[in-house]
């Protein structure tokens, strides 16, 4: 039977929250209708494509169902996923909700922070949190943030005692994002 985040996702109800259960499994299987590359600094796919500074050195790129790109960082342990989506639906939505759907089918969510920052020229929300799914504790480091009518997210999720090293390390990727215009 697959988990309630998986038909969720498969039915267009939400955004990402199949990202949140891949990354956690670790590994998905590749899925994607059109074209779709990445070289390692740029993405592109119908919909979107953005630039990356760099994918920090041993990070392993994985297939993972839901996301754009995901990766392993083995030395942390870590999953990291970055997502986006393009249209309407996200436009009049505040960062604070897109973030809290993210975690809609997890129980214990306890915000460590949330704060606003800059990325691409756009204010985008960037939270730390512990949470559980089907009880298994995690750590999450999120950022949220739209552009030209995209959503985009990124995460984090590790275990609740895992280095701070790897956190500071997403961030670091987190801000070298920009979004290429069509």
């Amino acid at each position: 039977m697959r988990s309630p985040l998986v038909r969720r996702y498969r039915s267009g109800y939400s955004r990402v929250p199949l990202v949140l259960a891949a990354a956690l499994a670790s590994a998905g299987s590749a899925t994607g209708c059109g074209k779709t590359a990445f070289d390692g600094r740029v993405f592109q796919n119908e919909q979107l494509s953005f630039r990356l500074a760099s994918v920090p050195e041993g990070w392993q790129q994985l297939d993972a169902e839901g996301a754009l790109l995901a990766f392993r960082d083995p030395k942390t342990p870590a999953t990291i996923a970055v997502s986006g989506r393009c249209g309407s639906d996200g436009d009049d939505v505040p960062l604070e909700s897109l973030t809290h759907h993210l975690f809609l089918s997890f129980t214990e969510r306890t915000v460590e922070s949330q704060v606003r920052v800059q990325l691409d020229g756009r204010e985008a929300l960037h939270t730390e949190m512990l949470a559980r799914l089907d009880g298994v504790p995690k750590r999450f480091s999120v950022f949220v943030f739209k552009k030209n009518s995209c959503v985009y997210d990124f995460v984090h999720v590790a275990a609740p005692g895992a280095s701070a090293e790897g956190r500071h390390e997403f961030v670091s990727f987190v801000q070298g994002f920009s979004t290429i215009s069509p």
